[in-house]
């Protein structure tokens, strides 16, 4: 067992990190899912513990809840219950269930008779990541960066450090098989600005949080960052929409999680239904607590505070909708790709031209048809987890389960080839050929 969290400096945990890095991309697949077993059986064992730190965590948040400094929203997603750990025990085990992500052949190709060359997956190396108040995002990130044979570098935000800490300290002593040194936890402020500057160990950031936060990373970082920013996502209710469909999912997308980034901010409705759909909608929000703020056009058929343009750009995290009418499925396209934060976009329609319009034009990671936002989701998409939802375009985009900790080195079987072989007037040509095979050690010379 290694020291405690605050023993060491961040440098020296960086250090480490990148060692068991190497250890653990060598590392079998029975004991990586070994020890995610082990880490579920252990979060489970020991739910009292972690129940009591949480609690440390939740009243000094309500604290700063009746100082107006947090919404309760905030506060729910910091909250721990023992069904909320069944879950994540059970998404351990489902990271663990997952195909193994490492030593897949992604390709291979014959250069000529036997000189073979396969593209093979392998781990990214050491992750660094910072996210946000929920502390089984801790749990998720350290569970797929274990399956994906990546070290990683852990930074949860300080209102849930009692809960971080206790969730690290059980996961790293479950994992005794793996590589000491490959999760790392580090608390302060300022080591995040060792772990920016730290391009010789670090090979890819993962930060989680708003704009604002992932472009100071970005811009003060020369290790690729992999961001996660803010979800401003929407549901475009289209003329030729199911009301009944419309209104459930509308309602689904908002109210069912509104903490959390892929809830829906902003209902888009047509004006052709918006007088048929909006009241009975707007008064089953307004049943479940939702605030509600609304352009002039949709004010003129409901009673709701005017939405301003900052609305239509602002990610709530809590039950506040904004409502606008669009005339067109063609302005409903122009408002997301305008204010959207390239999270998930859903258009609900019965209409197969008008899906397929709105969803190759939305520039989104993920674009749903007669479905919920909510469902752009790790686990739901059958990842087994997330440790993000990646709102760029490289080199991962949407969830980010285990393909998306990986990357590739290439591998050259031969049997004595030179280069100087294919030069010159007499070249030997290439063959070039794509073939079916799997790589592994020594394949020409078992054959």
């Amino acid at each position: 067992m290694s020291e405690g969290t605050t023993e060491k400096s961040t440098e020296t945990k960086i250090t480490e990190a990148q060692s068991a890095a190497l250890e653990l991309a060598n590392l079998s697949e029975a004991t990586r899912n070994e020890a995610l077993h082990a880490i579920a059986d252990a979060i489970e064992a020991k739910s009292e513990e972690i129940l009591e730190a949480n609690e440390r965590d939740v009243a000094e948040a309500e604290k700063l809840l009746e100082a107006g400094e947090y919404t309760q929203a905030f506060v729910d997603r910091l909250k721990l219950s023992d069904s909320k750990l069944a879950d994540i025990a059970e998404m351990v085990r489902s990271v663990a269930g997952q195909e193994d992500p490492l030593g897949r052949t992604l390709a291979a190709r014959e250069l000529d008779e036997d000189l073979e060359l396969y593209k093979v997956s392998v781990p990214i190396g050491v992750l660094g990541t910072v996210f946000e108040s929920r502390p089984d995002a801790l749990v998720q990130i350290a569970a797929l960066s274990l399956k994906s044979g990546n070290a990683v570098i852990l930074k949860g935000g300080s209102e849930a450090a009692e809960s971080n800490r206790i969730l690290y300290e059980i996961i790293r002593e479950a994992a005794s098989d793996v590589p000491d040194g490959w999760a790392q936890l580090i608390e302060a402020r300022e080591d995040v600005e060792t772990l920016l500057d730290r391009d010789d160990a670090v090979d890819l950031l993962m930060p989680r949080g708003s704009s604002a936060f992932v472009s100071y990373v970005e811009e003060n970082t020369s290790i690729p960052v992999l961001g996660h920013t803010e979800g401003v996502c929407h549901v475009y209710v289209d003329s030729e929409a199911d009301l009944e469909m419309a209104a459930d999912i509308a309602f689904d997308a908002k109210v069912q999680y509104p903490a959390v980034c892929n809830a829906v901010e902003t209902l888009l409705v047509h004006e052709s239904i918006a007088a048929d759909l909006l009241p009975g909608l707007t008064a089953r929000y307004r049943d479940a607590g939702v605030e509600l703020r609304g352009d002039d056009r949709s004010r003129e058929i409901v009673e709701m505070d005017a939405a301003s343009e900052e609305d239509w750009s602002t990610e709530y995290g809590d039950l506040i909708l904004s409502i606008k009418i669009v005339d067109s499925a063609e302005d409903a396209i122009d408002h997301v790709n305008t204010y959207g934060s390239k999270h998930t976009e859903s258009i609900i329609t019965e209409d197969s031209d008008h899906a397929a319009e709105f969803m190759q034009s939305v520039d989104a990671a993920s674009v749903f048809h007669n479905a919920s936002t909510r469902f752009a989701d790790g686990y739901r998409f059958g990842l087994g987890a997330e440790v993000g939802i990646s709102t760029g375009k490289t080199h991962a985009r949407g969830p980010v389960g285990l393909d998306g900790l990986t990357t590739y080195k290439y591998h050259l079987e031969g049997d004595g080839q030179l280069v100087a072989t294919y030069a010159g007037e007499d070249a030997k040509p290439y063959t070039h050929r794509d073939f079916e095979g799997e790589w592994s050690p020594g394949r020409l010379a078992d054959r």
